[in-house]
């Protein structure tokens, strides 16, 4: 590691930019930022530069570079497009024992400006040592999608509390454990998600329990319909985090194996009629393991309030009294629909969707099928391979047309992914013959016609029309 990383308090520090181009804005931006007293000199100064600089309260000289002007300077840049003048202004700075950063040269450098991810006062910096900053910007971007700007909040929190906790747990090893536990913790998540109340009260309560947190929180979290890449970046966070997954069958395994590698799983189902744990039990197992004070993850496959019995969990969690959290992810009918090249809704074909569930609490479909049947209306049905018979029949006897369009998406989203595409009338014994397995989706409407021209996942994947 040739170059050592330092956090160095640039607040009201005398420091010389030589250069009055666009490259020079860039950073003089981050000087700014950082409180420092910039001077500029160059013999032509970029007009944001200069009204950059002069906002801040520095200097700018229109003028060629003088030696005299490192005076008393705290740090050096160069951003010149002239080499010979940046290789003399490096060894007059190397000279005095300056610290100096010449763009683009780092052969030139004692000191690299970093990459910089910005959640103030928290700062993430990222470096190459000047070898490669395209590669560092692109590292930015990627920890820039995965740290909210709430962990700015986060460490601002910490900082307020940060001398009552240590009166109050002398030894250091617990008191680090009692900031993990806080951090990582319903307490965190509270500062997280905008709930800062609640955060001072749980964290005055854990302190007065000799620094041990209360209680534990539930996240119910919905995976999406398969492919990892479409969760949420909360989602993520929260399965990073969490101590014990409750997971069913229709969560991808390389969903679940996303989560934090040491945390307890169990898997609860659930296929049709053959729940490895019934309902009830889950919401116990949820109640369970936040009373012991844990994390826990409820993940479910799409999004945990369509079809997915969330709202029957937290009803249970609510009326006991323990915190949770619900994030939505993208539900199977959008999902699917969108990865099978079927629009859910299209100007031409349909003004409205509906979604319905192919079976009941008590396993029968009785639906209103008069209101399905609408031309201009897709419809999707979940869970629907068992009862696709009863789907076709019902619709053609209510009035659906038989030629109306219809598709069953198997494993949706995911590279396993299959598309059945027919009629109502043809429809029971394509997919007999076929034997689609699930997860599936079934979608009703003139909006199928366009998959033919809009299908674009898994083009080397043999699509079954």
């Amino acid at each position: 590691m040739r170059y050592l990383p330092l956090a160095v308090d640039f607040l009201d520090q005398a420091v010389l930019l030589v250069g009055g181009g666009e490259v020079a804005l860039r950073k003089v931006r981050q000087l700014i930022k950082s409180g420092a007293r910039v001077t500029v000199v160059a013999p032509e100064v970029n007009a944001a530069l200069r009204a950059s600089v002069l906002e801040s309260g520095g200097t700018v000289y229109q003028r060629a570079f003088e030696e005299a002007d490192i005076d008393a300077k705290r740090l050096v840049v160069a951003a010149t497009d002239t080499p010979s003048l940046n290789q003399h202004i490096s060894a007059l700075c190397h000279a005095r024992h300056l610290l100096v950063n010449v763009v683009d040269q780092p052969d030139l450098c004692n000191v690299i400006f970093p990459a910089v991810v910005d959640r103030e006062p928290l700062t993430i910096a990222i470096s190459s040592g000047g070898s490669s900053p395209v590669l560092t910007r692109m590292l930015r971007a990627r920890i820039e999608s995965t740290i909210s700007s709430n962990y700015g909040n986060l460490a601002d929190f910490a900082a307020v509390y940060r001398t009552a906790v240590k009166q109050a747990i002398a030894e250091p090893a617990q008191r680090r454990h009692f900031w993990e536990d806080v951090l990582q913790g319903p307490v965190g998540e509270m500062v997280l998600s905008g709930r800062r109340e609640e955060a001072d009260a749980l964290l005055a309560e854990a302190l007065q329990e000799n620094g041990k947190p209360s209680r534990g929180e539930v996240y119910l979290v919905g995976a999406g319909p398969g492919d990892p890449d479409l969760l949420t970046f909360k989602a993520y966070r929260l399965m990073q985090k969490a101590e014990v997954v409750l997971y069913d069958r229709l969560v991808a395994p390389s969903i679940v194996a996303m989560c934090r590698v040491d945390a307890e799983r169990i898997y609860v189902g659930k296929a049709k009629s053959d729940h490895a744990v019934p309902q009830q039990g889950i919401n116990e197992l949820l109640l369970h393991h936040a009373r012991a004070g844990k994390r826990v993850l409820r993940l479910k496959g799409g999004d945990p309030f369509i079809f997915g019995r969330g709202g029957e969990e937290i009803e249970h969690l609510a009326a006991q009294g323990i915190p949770f959290q619900v994030v939505p992810g993208i539900t199977a009918a959008s999902g699917c629909a969108c990865y099978a090249g079927i629009p859910l809704t299209h100007r031409d074909y349909a003004q409205s969707v509906r979604f319905v569930t192919g079976h009941l609490k008590d396993g029968s479909m009785d639906l209103d099928w008069r209101t399905l049947v609408n031309p201009e209306q897709t419809v999707v049905f979940y869970m629907s391979l068992t009862g696709l018979p009863t789907i076709c029949r019902q619709l053609m006897a209510h009035g659906r047309a038989a030629g109306t369009p219809i598709a069953l998406v198997e494993q949706g989203t995911t590279a396993n992914q299959r598309v059945f595409c027919g009629q109502l009338d043809n429809f029971v014994a394509m997919i007999a013959a076929a034997k689609p397995r699930a997860p599936t989706l079934l979608i009703v409407g003139e909006v199928v016609k366009l998959r033919s021209r809009l299908a674009w996942f898994g083009a080397d994947i043999p699509q079954q029309e």
